[in-house]
């Protein structure tokens, strides 16, 4: 912030973004499917193919739940309106990401988004921002999907005005799912490498943050190289529990969570551990060279596979 004592967080919590409206077509919805991984260890791959090509007669290709991600990428670029709120984007990390399904995508569309700010969370030392994003189809004005986006803004915090960090969101506490990653064997585990290029052909999706594709931008931000976007880290996780625990149907998912805890570089190997509880898949991701562990979280699903 320029003036943290003449910050207002009232200003933020009721500020109302412009109506954005998104177009994409089968070729964006297979450019995205490719950029998370979809046939890059088999191209012919009978439970994939259907992202990118008219398979077994099919009348349009299906679209992979985390494409809805991509709704929200447009209000993240918009931060800088909120008023008094000033932050170096370079700084930004995304935090968690959450996506709820209302109806399968279609393969190509137009689609209206609505944006408002969630929360807002001073660390001291960060801002917390979170940004629901409403999405509908714009002929029908039926509801598509929504997403919850939260970034950290470092170096935005310490704006309270009194001892206790102000703290706000539009949520109860049972109205946010919270889960445990497990310590037992999982039920299922799915190991992935990603490319070398994978960041710079994730990136054609719409996610042009040069953190991901320039090494100056990169080591500003205390990486020795660019690293992978972290929603595409979660399409491959998402594309692992489809393929795993879903039979292939990408339509048994309703809801999506995912927590960025750390950074992929492309080229690294990432490994997908599932968990079953309940109607929700459990999920965590490990980088296989490192060991360590970059993204958690759960899937709802409308109902088990028949097959499990």
């Amino acid at each position: 912030m320029a003036d943290k004592s003449e910050f207002d967080p009232q200003l933020i919590i009721s500020h109302k973004f412009p109506e954005f409206t998104y177009s994409y077509t089968e070729r964006d919805a297979a450019l995205y499917a490719l950029g998370v991984g979809a046939c890059a260890d088999d191209a012919v791959n009978d439970k994939e193919l259907k992202y990118v090509y008219h398979h077994d007669g099919q009348q349009s290709i299906l679209v992979l739940p985390t494409f809805a991600a991509l709704f929200s990428l447009h209000f993240s670029s918009q931060l800088a309106q909120l008023p008094g709120f000033q932050y170096d984007p370079r700084l930004l990390l995304h935090g968690q990401q959450y996506v709820e399904i209302y109806k399968p995508l279609p393969s190509s569309g137009c689609i209206l988004n609505k944006a408002t700010v969630a929360g807002l969370h001073d660390k001291v030392k960060a801002a917390v921002l979170e940004i629901e994003v409403v999405s509908y189809e714009k002929d029908t004005g039926e509801m598509l999907c929504m997403n919850r986006m939260t970034v950290f803004l470092r170096g935005a915090g310490g704006f309270s005005k009194s001892s206790q960090p102000y703290s706000y969101t539009r949520y109860l506490a049972n109205q946010t799912s919270d889960y445990k990653i497990p310590k037992t064997q999982p039920f299922s585990v799915y190991e992935q490498c990603t490319q070398p290029s994978q960041a710079l052909l994730y990136r054609l999706s719409g996610d042009y943050n040069p953190l991901h594709s320039d090494p100056a931008i990169a080591e500003i931000a205390g990486f020795s190289r660019p690293i992978l976007h972290g929603l595409c880290t979660l399409g491959f996780a998402v594309r692992a529990i489809i393929k795993c625990v879903c039979n292939g149907e990408p339509n048994m998912i309703k809801s999506i969570s995912g927590r960025f805890l750390l950074h992929v570089y492309p080229g690294e190997t990432i490994i997908t551990e599932m968990w079953l509880e309940g109607s929700r898949v459990l999920y965590q991701v490990k980088v296989k060279e490192r060991n360590r562990a970059v993204l958690s979280g759960y899937v709802k699903l409308d109902r088990l596979s028949s097959s499990l």
